[in-house]
């Protein structure tokens, strides 16, 4: 089989990518090989004839939503078989489920009136066969990969209207049947009250029981392994609970805004775990002063061996918690406590830790994850010999019970991609048509997230009820506390004092993330010098600093990962689930602007082919960041610019970005920090692209004319 660009057809309303496809379909003997009675599968290439059939592929790339939802109906034929798929996991970043039903169902598929011009060319009766087949193949599909979609308390408006149309045209049908089904479920976990997802608040206590700085006996009574099971467990509940399409740039970025307070539940709730995990870490390390410095080393030891077996179940989002924990300001801060850590677990630590190396856009962790989602059991290679005995003997024990395990991923990965997906594609292209190209690129995410999903219905776990209530029963510390006990465990080692600039950023950001008021924040300390994260930062131990990464409990919705940050940035962070978003990642970010006005800005096309990143000019493009200044520093917007880009268009960007009134681009000035001291202001008409440093972080700050 051979493949040919073919070019592109344009209609009425849509553009289609055009392939063509060669494909041999006989190869027979020619005639002097059939007189010796010779076949052809037996008879070197030059005694036979092969005959070829070239068929073609049309793949809509942009077009009205009327044309896309047409093309659901056609798609099969024009062997575009992935398009009904794609099609059902994204659209909600462009229409809404009742519009897309009322187009498929009153449009398409009422016979007496259906524009549908293949129907159109038949009788009726074959008309009516072939819209009943195709229609049917559609619904059953948006049943069975997106049911989501029809959940709409409590009226379910939408799977009423289906459920009457499946009556008057396909009577007794399974689909019916199905519908009915889907509706009485719909209403009985409305009835129940039941939200569907695994609460990680106080409100889950019993009554009269109060939330308690952990007990270490308690939570040494937990074997390593229960532990990791358990944690993989509640992952596991809420990860396959996800929907899909929240992930979604367009969607996702959106969670922000007043009325948006309940969008994406499926992601904030698995955010919810991963926050409540990292804290439940730092309050067993720090919450009880009393400890002796062995007996606190040895909480860690314990949770890095339950780090490990995290990874032996393929969990990386609470592998990533534990690691991301540790690595905060408050328990790496700890010198004489790392000390007493045991050489051989602080190896097995570097090993887990380079897992998350930010390096090339956290290249070994995808790598990684991409390996372990298809195989039964982890792939575990350690350059530690004791700990490659350890993990073969708990892996074989494992296929010895015969136990296959799912994946479980880091699932701020996959937002990340999404939201520069989102930030580096328009939405429309050229007439107003819908760039359906960029569905296709955003469904190669979504279809990874759909994958690991499945494999988790591989995992055979079952919940230990007095380990999570004691989990959901840790009351976690703010970042003031942390930073407190962790001052009042080990008092400072050292005299280096931050610069006051330095100071007085971080203080700003860390009262702006956590505590909302102007708090006193002590100096970040230099870490130990037997450090145990030097092999995930590439820098040396003695250079590297540590951001800050503590937590509010009142703070439920966001991600903070904290790797090793280096010596010129030490305050890069990520988190995910708020506003409150620094961005680590070289290649992404987290953008939590609004996207529902992007349309109106005129963005020049940018081939699909080289996407743009950030902290790196190609193909013409760039994404930078933008924060604005005396707002909220530690908040920034992901922007696309061009080398046709000059400051009025990315101001105007930048402010709708923040929220705020773009017509106002006249009173701000747009400034590129170079360092803590120097910074590089823009003149009125410059051209961003060129006039940049390309050689530091592209980090900008949207400041109001003095």
């Amino acid at each position: 089989t051979t493949f040919q660009d073919g070019g592109e057809e344009v209609e009425e309303g849509a553009v289609y990518n055009v392939t063509l496809k060669k494909v041999q379909i006989q190869q027979a003997a020619n005639k002097g090989a059939r007189w010796l009675g010779g076949e052809g599968d037996q008879l070197p290439p030059e005694h036979t004839v092969r005959q070829y059939e070239t068929s073609k592929i049309r793949a809509i790339k942009a077009g009205t939503l009327e044309k896309l939802v047409e093309n659901l109906l056609t798609a099969f034929g024009d062997a575009d078989f992935s398009y009904i798929s794609i099609f059902l996991s994204t659209y909600r970043a462009f229409a809404s489920t009742k519009a897309v039903l009322e187009l498929l169902l009153d449009r398409f598929g009422n016979l007496e009136t259906s524009s549908h011009v293949e129907v159109a060319n038949l009788n009726s009766f074959e008309s009516e066969i072939v819209l009943r087949a195709e229609i049917a193949s559609v619904l059953r599909a948006w049943l069975d990969q997106c049911s989501e979609d029809f959940r709409e308390p409590p009226d379910h408006t939408c799977l009423l209207k289906l459920l009457d149309y499946l009556k008057n045209n396909m009577p007794n049908s399974d689909m019916e049947s199905k519908v009915q089904n889907l509706l009485k479920q719909f209403q009985n976990q409305e009835a129940e009250a039941v939200d569907g997802f695994c609460s990680t608040s106080s409100s889950d206590l019993a009554d009269g029981e109060e939330l308690e700085i952990s007990n270490p006996e308690e939570f040494s009574s937990f074997q390593d392994h229960v532990v990791a099971e358990q944690l993989t467990y509640m992952d596991v509940m809420l990860f396959k609970k996800v929907v899909p399409y929240h992930c979604l740039g367009s969607i996702w970025s959106q969670r922000d805004k007043k009325e948006n307070k309940n969008l994406a539940p499926t992601v904030r709730a698995t955010i919810t775990q991963f926050n409540a995990v990292t804290k439940c870490v730092v309050s067993t390390i720090l919450g009880t002063k009393e400890l002796k410095i062995q007996q606190r080393a040895k909480i860690i030891e314990k949770w890095i061996h339950i780090a490990h077996e995290c990874r032996i179940l393929k969990n990386f989002s609470s592998l990533r918690a534990i690691i991301s924990a540790l690595q905060s300001n408050s328990i790496y801060r700890l010198k004489t406590t790392w000390m007493c850590v045991s050489k051989d677990i602080l190896l097995v630590y570097e090993e887990l830790s380079e897992i998350f190396s930010d390096h090339d856009n956290y290249l070994t962790s995808r790598e990684l994850l991409m390996k372990e989602a298809t195989s039964k059991f982890a792939n575990l290679d350690s350059s530690e010999k004791e700990n490659q005995k350890k993990s073969q003997k708990r892996l074989q024990l494992q296929k010895n019970k015969g136990v296959i395990q799912g994946t479980v991923p880091y699932l701020g990965t996959f937002l990340t991609d999404l939201i520069m997906l989102d930030t580096a594609l328009q939405d429309y292209v050229e007439g107003g048509l819908i760039n359906f190209e960029k569905r296709r690129r955003e469904f190669e995410v979504i279809a990874q997230i759909k994958l690991l999903q499945s494999s988790c219905n591989s995992y055979c776990l079952i919940p230990d009820q007095k380990f999570i209530q004691w989990f959901r029963s840790q009351r976690h510390l703010t970042e003031e506390e942390s930073y407190k006990l962790s001052r009042e465990v080990e008092a400072a080692a050292d005299t280096h004092v931050l610069s006051p600039k330095s100071q007085k950023s971080m203080v700003k950001r860390i009262s702006t993330l956590f505590l909302g008021t102007d708090v006193i924040t002590p100096p970040k300390e230099q870490p130990p010098k037997v450090s145990p994260l030097g092999g995930s930062s590439g820098e040396s131990t003695d250079s590297a600093s540590v951001s800050s990464c503590e937590f509010n409990h009142s703070e439920t919705e966001d991600v903070c990962m904290t790797p090793i940050s280096s010596p010129e940035d030490p305050l890069k962070k990520v988190q995910l689930g708020s506003d409150k978003c620094s961005i680590l990642d070289k290649a992404s970010g987290c953008d939590s602007g609004s996207v529902s006005e992007k349309v109106s800005i005129s963005v020049p096309c940018i081939s699909s082919k080289v996407l743009p990143v950030y902290n790196r000019q190609s193909g013409g493009a760039c994404i930078i960041r933008v924060s604005m200044d005396g707002i909220n520093d530690s908040v920034y917007k992901s922007i696309l610019i061009t080398n046709q880009d000059r400051i009025p268009d990315v101001t105007q960007r930048a402010l709708l970005k923040h929220n705020l009134e773009p017509d106002a681009v006249e009173d701000y000035e747009l400034v590129q920090v170079i360092s803590e001291d120097k910074e590089l202001v823009f003149p009125r008409d410059a051209n961003v692209f060129y006039g940049m440093n390309s050689h530091v972080n592209f980090n900008f700050i949207l400041r109001k004319k003095a």
